[in-house]
């Protein structure tokens, strides 16, 4: 009994909590010593960059810490050294850039230096003051301007791409020539850009080339669409061949919405030219 009573008191839940808050202490200790050990690894890196020293030309920055070049300067390493501005050029007096700007004329060759723009005979140095472009009437190869040569009956074009000149009314390239456009008699031209350039007047059409005068039959009219014989039977008649026919219109029908045919009333159809009762 008394070993019983000796192993409950060794090991009874006071004994337990008392020898865990013993422990505690020590745990703390361990993740507080961690903590500490983390934040004097790190702390230095922050203390250079809040240390380092404002070397000359320098100001402190308007938000945050640390500080900035003055304008005119750059930041080289730990230093800021004065923005060396070349010939024809000016100082830009921005904090970000070159710090410099070449003049209008000029153009920057590398980091250091600005060379006048040579402008070729036959261009202008364009808004930019960087670059040069060619005067009308002239066509940019290489590094000139080379005047465009015109045919006879011809103007300059403002196309971008294509041919430079255009020919005049009434005449059609060939190479690089203007031709006058042959316009057969009763026949005027169109103006189309593409294919052909005339089209026969009102009552002619055209064949092989000419324009022909267009014969209407009796019973009919002129019709001016692009397609078809060029005219049309009244109402009433169908074209057949070159005339146009009465139409025959059969008993129970009536001439349709084109009035050059028929068809059967309602409740009838169409049988062997005849209109029959449906059943």
């Amino acid at each position: 009994m008394d070993r019983k009573k000796q192993f409950r008191e060794l090991h009874g839940p006071h004994v337990i909590a008392a020898r865990a808050l013993a422990k505690t202490p020590t745990i703390i200790a361990l993740f507080v010593s961690s903590i500490l050990a983390v934040i004097l690894l790190v702390t230095p890196a922050f203390a250079q960059t809040v240390t380092q020293p404002m070397p000359e030309n320098a100001s402190a920055k308007s938000y945050g810490d640390g500080w900035e070049c003055n304008l005119g300067f750059r930041i080289n390493e730990d230093a800021c050294v004065a923005v060396i501005v070349p010939q024809n050029a000016y100082d830009t007096n921005r904090s970000y850039g070159s710090g410099w700007e070449c003049m209008h004329g000029f153009r920057r060759t590398d980091d250091t230096e600005c060379v006048a723009v040579e402008v070729p005979e036959g261009g202008y140095l364009d808004p930019s003051g960087q670059r040069w472009s060619c005067l009308r009437g002239y066509i940019k190869v290489d590094d000139t301007c080379q005047e465009i040569v015109l045919p006879a009956n011809a103007y300059l074009a403002d196309a971008l791409y294509g041919s430079t000149w255009t020919c005049e009314r009434g005449f059609e390239a060939t190479g690089d020539m203007c031709t006058a456009i042959e316009v057969p008699a009763n026949a005027y031209l169109n103006g189309s850009g593409y294919g052909q350039p005339w089209t026969c007047e009102r009552g002619f059409f055209e064949r092989a080339g000419l324009c022909e005068a267009l014969v209407i039959p009796a019973n009919g009219y002129f019709d001016d669409a692009s397609y078809g014989p060029g005219w049309k039977c009244n109402r009433g008649y169908a074209a057949f061949g070159e005339s146009c026919d009465p139409i025959d219109v059969p008993d129970n029908a009536h001439l349709d919405w084109s009035g050059n045919r028929w068809e059967c009333h309602k409740n009838f159809q169409k049988s062997k030219g005849e209109c029959v009762l449906n059943e």
